[in-house]
């Protein structure tokens, strides 16, 4: 089936120093023809005069030329490193929509067909995208893991280990009357030895708290300064801050960065018994909301705080002359005065990296991980069977799971939603 010729601007917008305009195809090396006369050699730069149908110039630009396959779509490409005005950028790209017989890409179109033809998996295509969305340096390194064939990497590796599994599958099948063919046992145990490695890969943390940030939830009953905490930590006036019970009634969100550590901080309504009912409202969605905190910190009584696994217990108002002596465990913080503050951050922040991964670890995303897990099941279910042809289905399965992993099988609706996240040029 015949590819459409595409273009984009594939650098940020003007005005910039250069602006660089991609073109990707069967056409793209008679375009850039069209509009420098001639081409240099693949994979080498050149300056040409870049001209109009009518003659007309319209920049003195570099041109690179990349020979599909080896280019970073697998097709023809051309690209123009103009100069970064808006009107060359502009004078450029209409050129390029008079020319005819090529179309502005869609966003993620560029990076769609290096998978489409085989220059890069699904788990690269998705850590691009969370690399262009990456805003902590953690974050970064994470998705250029992903994006640099990390995954891809260890997944050949067990791909490789699953294939000759299911080829010594296959021989037990076709010669079980031949004695150098080996045992069902031992093949049972190489399946169970990949499954527990599989395991081990599915137990590191996850790269949702590291993308959506770690949910640091701030609960207590009312009136014991958790919106005062919350302001002095944004450094600005998120939550209203009043003598009056009950002033906040819904959850406020103040996304940081901790060392790096993306967290959501998130102020919640004092939590006691009212018949008000839009406070009450409120009150629920606090409980929900501690119940589910990555971390929790609680002010308040440390009778009354709920069980939870990453819990911090603060003892507020630390500057009040009434103010009680804190009780062994908890952290006495002060808004007013920024006493216990680094303390209370650094609590925080030891918490927070403990649910994200190693910047020397790949993070699998819930799609990954939950295929990462069918082929998991998959191989501990050979490895508990005795007859071999159950066996070899089940590594079938685990064979499947992986393509489904890396993109290759059966992800027509993840394709669609995951390069509808790139921007044009990408």
């Amino acid at each position: 089936m015949p590819t459409d010729t595409i273009f984009a601007l594939s650098t940020g917008r003007p005005p910039a120093a250069i602006s660089i305009i991609r073109v990707s195809g069967p056409g793209a090396h008679a375009v850039g023809c069209a509009l420098a006369g001639t081409l240099p050699q693949p994979r080498e730069a050149a300056l040409r005069t870049l001209r109009d149908p009518d003659g007309a110039v319209l920049d003195d630009a570099l041109v690179l030329r990349f020979d599909g396959p080896a280019s970073s779509t697998g097709e023809d490409v051309v690209e123009f490193h103009c100069h970064g005005g808006r009107a060359v950028v502009d004078a450029v790209l209409s050129t390029l929509t008079r020319l005819g017989g090529l179309r502005p890409a869609q966003p993620g179109e560029f990076t769609r067909r290096a998978f489409d033809n085989g220059r890069i998996d699904l788990t690269e295509a998705e850590g691009l995208a969370d690399l262009i969305e990456a805003e902590t340096e953690t974050q970064r390194k994470a998705a250029l893991a992903l994006a640099e064939g990390g995954l891809r990497r260890q997944v050949e590796e067990w791909q490789a280990q699953l294939l000759d599994l299911s080829a010594r599958a296959e021989a037990a099948i076709d010669y079980a009357d031949e004695g150098d063919v080996e045992g069902n046992a031992d093949l049972s145990r190489y399946c169970v030895t990949l499954a527990t490695t599989l395991s081990s890969c599915l137990d590191r943390p996850r790269i949702e708290p590291l993308k959506d940030g770690v949910r640091v939830i701030v609960a207590g009953p009312t009136n014991e300064g958790k919106s005062s905490l919350i302001n002095v930590i944004a450094g600005a006036d998120r939550a209203i801050v009043t003598d009056i019970p009950g002033t906040t009634r819904d959850a406020i969100d103040v996304p940081l960065a901790l060392e790096g550590v993306p967290i959501l901080l998130t102020d919640t309504a004092g939590l006691r018994d009212t018949d008000e009912p839009v406070e009450r409202i409120g009150v629920n969605r606090a409980r929900a909301l501690a119940e589910a905190a990555d971390v929790l910190v609680w002010l308040g009584d440390v009778h009354d705080a709920p069980d939870h696994p990453r819990l911090i217990l603060v003892h507020p108002k630390a500057d009040l002359p009434s103010c009680i002596l804190p009780l062994e465990g908890t952290l006495p913080v002060s808004s007013v005065t920024g006493e216990g503050l680094n303390a209370l951050l650094l609590e925080v922040g030891r918490l927070a990296r403990s649910l994200i991964p190693a910047e020397d670890a790949l993070a699998l995303n819930r799609r990954q991980a939950a295929h990462l897990a069918e082929a998991r099941d998959a191989l501990q279910a050979a490895g508990t069977v005795e007859d071999v042809v159950l066996v070899a289905e089940n590594l079938r399965a685990a064979r499947a799971a992986f393509d489904r992993l890396t993109g290759r099988a059966g992800v027509e609706d993840v394709l669609n939603a995951l390069f509808a996240r790139f921007c044009l040029g990408k």
